[in-house]
């Protein structure tokens, strides 16, 4: 579906026009080849397989990497690498397994400091840069809140490291996300969630809403949150606004918790992405659907201070291409705490292939489960 949006003049550093990346046909999905689940609590060279968050595929050696969010609950942030086997001429989905564990280093070589500590890091997102051979990650940071006054601060980051986990640099954090002590700047687990990376661009996305962009999403209403674009020399090229949707339903009782946002993108090209947004809604459980948007013709809001003050833009479009409650069988687990997407290898009948990840939190109700589509329309 297309998302309306505010008509007004595109500011000077708005987004390329459509003729800037040529007409290609849309991401269509078009068939479901499979899932695989890992076990609970998996332990694998000494750490404890969980939190699950980004995946992402080297298509040149066959590698997976799959970046844990554990904060040292039980072993410091680290990134694991295996293979998912996907059947290049059926397009079955035959299984996943998890071959090495890399620790995540700060730039003097140490692991980064547990959940509560200053410097802690959130890992969201992980990135194989193919046109560098190295690894970009997504970092979501940490704030104080009402409910958790005594957490430091830890600065959201997009980072590059090597494939050994060690620290290679950061890319420049836009004034906006800041995050503060006080009601500015992004809120407390609303950071950097999704990154994506083309031959020209990096590009991430924070989860939800900033204070001054507007309360996260309700049953009545959506939320913008903000997509930032860097060359690949760090330079920052833009921002625009992502229009989240309202809540799917409302929680039980009214009254009840709700969490929801953008969990994770994927780059089309240099202007089009895929986006899953994925909900938590108490008395509900988990939503997640997956979007395409285009950053054509989008205002650019990277010197803007708020998208509440009553000037005009226009946000990215964007039109669903999968309900993930109903386009996948539900056979033995309902739909999960969906976090991650990737492209995986492309099949003899040429279709490329879309994987789905999951956090499971490290919850027993919950679980580490992998989805497989076919897809046409891709890069």
């Amino acid at each position: 579906m297309a998302v309306a949006v505010i008509l007004v003049v595109a500011a000077a550093f708005a987004a390329p026009s459509a003729s800037a990346a040529g007409r290609r046909e849309p991401v269509r999905v078009t068939r479901f080849l499979g899932e695989r689940s890992l076990p609970h609590l998996t332990r694998l060279d000494g750490t404890t397989v969980g939190g699950l968050s980004g995946i992402d595929h080297d298509p040149r050696t066959g590698t997976w990497y799959f970046i844990s969010d554990d904060r040292w609950r039980y072993n410091p942030a680290r990134f694991y690498t295996g293979r998912l086997h996907i059947d290049r001429v059926t397009g079955e989905f035959r299984g996943v397994r998890l071959t090495g564990v890399t620790t995540l280093t700060r730039a003097d070589g140490t692991p980064y400091p547990g959940y509560g500590k200053p410097e802690s890091a959130d890992p969201e997102s992980i990135r194989y840069d193919r046109w560098k051979g190295r690894l970009l990650w997504g970092d979501e940071g940490d704030r104080p809140d009402d409910r958790n006054p005594g957490i430091p601060l830890s600065q959201p980051a997009v980072r590059a490291m090597d494939r050994q986990g060690r620290h290679l640099d950061a890319f420049p954090l836009p004034r906006t996300l800041r995050l503060t002590r006080g009601e500015r700047g992004p809120r407390r687990n609303f950071g950097f969630e999704g990154l994506a990376v083309t031959p020209r661009v990096v590009t991430a996305v924070t989860e939800g809403p900033r204070y001054e962009d507007g309360a996260p999403p309700t049953a009545e209403r959506g939320a913008p949150a903000r997509v930032t674009v860097w060359s690949r020399d760090g330079r920052l090229r833009g921002q625009y606004a992502y229009p989240v949707d309202a809540l799917p339903a409302a929680p039980v009782p009214p009254t009840g918790d709700a969490d929801s946002g953008v969990s994770e993108i994927l780059a089309v090209d240099d202007l089009r992405y895929l986006a899953l947004e994925r909900s938590w809604i108490q008395g509900v459980g988990y939503r997640a659907r997956l979007y395409e948007f285009d950053l054509r013709g989008a205002t650019d809001v990277l010197a803007r201070r708020s998208l509440t003050d009553g000037r005009p833009y226009r946000p990215v479009t964007k039109r669903l291409l999968l309900d993930l409650s109903e386009a996948v069988p539900q056979s033995e687990t309902p739909v999960q705490n969906y976090e991650s997407l990737a492209w995986g290898p492309r099949l003899a009948n040429g279709e490329c292939t879309l994987v789905v990840g999951s956090d499971d939190n490290f919850s027993q109700e919950e679980v580490t489960r992998f989805l497989a589509f076919g897809a046409t329309g891709c890069r």
